[in-house]
């Protein structure tokens, strides 16, 4: 297991870097309430963003969660309390939709590591993460319905990531929890591993991940984000200008040799190209 040093501490949120290098962690720090999102934990999570931003040897973001439970939504006595004011104006999202907007463009790959609960909003937080690891027996759900709301991010986010239509609404209006085997087939998570293993895969997973190239890995992101809300020919020219851009960045083909020499025998997810910080 790699061994991590702090770099910032809020009452709601830790901040930390592995020493191996390239991945940051932000944990989740309220689990006496379950790790449900109010007004501080939110820009707790901006200001950890704000950070690893400015430090481009970070390419990695593992988001986790303290205590028995992943995170149980949005803490309903905030979301009572923030719309409690004058109506506001709908094109001003509160802050949980905010971040999960930030969470899906942030120019790093972002990993949700997932146990125990995620309920309400806190799926629509993985669904804005590039990556998913569950474990098997996490239970996920939307709780919204019964208390009298519809699932704000979570349907939109759960729709667009392609989940069937009639999966949606069986999620939503029957609201029973599904298990992590049955999100990674809906493809709500990426994989769904046993209990005891999620730390150590995810983090596995994470570290290779950082042996990448940056630019690479944000221009996967950019394309990813760009063509997948436009139609498929719109999609491949997003692909041809992203390539574009790339190449301005880095040279793909840059080690080409090295990289065949490396996975001779099969893959070696270990290879890492010699202009990679």
């Amino acid at each position: 297991m790699p061994e991590w040093s702090r770099l910032k501490e809020w009452p709601e949120l830790l901040l930390d870097r592995s020493n191996d290098g390239g991945v940051a962690r932000i944990t989740l720090n309220r689990p006496d309430k379950r790790n449900c999102w109010n007004q501080a934990m939110c820009d707790a999570y901006f200001a950890a963003l704000d950070i690893i931003r400015a430090d481009r040897t970070l390419k990695v973001v593992v988001t986790r969660g303290a205590g028995p439970v992943f995170s149980s939504g949005l803490d309903l006595t905030f979301l009572r309390d923030y719309n409690s004011g004058p109506l506001g104006d709908w094109d001003r999202p509160n802050p949980v939709v905010a971040l999960g907007d930030m969470i899906r463009t942030f120019p790093r790959i972002m990993i949700a590591q997932v146990h125990g609960y995620c309920l309400g909003g806190a799926i629509g937080i993985i669904n804005a993460h590039d990556l998913v690891y569950a474990s098997q027996d996490a239970q996920i759900g939307m709780p919204e319905i019964l208390r009298g709301s519809f699932g704000q991010i979570v349907t939109a986010t759960l729709l667009h990531g392609g989940v069937p239509v009639k999966k949606l609404a069986h999620i939503a209006l029957v609201g029973r929890n599904f298990f992590g085997a049955e999100a990674m087939d809906l493809g709500v998570v990426s994989q769904a591993v046993p209990a005891d293993e999620l730390e150590a895969h995810t983090n596995t997973i994470a570290h290779e991940i950082a042996l990448r190239h940056l630019a690479a890995l944000e221009h996967h992101k950019i394309a990813v984000q760009l063509g997948r809300d436009v139609s498929i020919s719109q999609a491949i020219q997003v692909d041809q200008l992203v390539g574009q851009r790339l190449r301005r960045a880095m040279d793909p083909l840059g080690d080409v040799e090295s990289y065949l020499q490396s996975q001779k025998g099969g893959p070696n997810v270990a290879y890492k190209r010699p202009d990679v910080e």
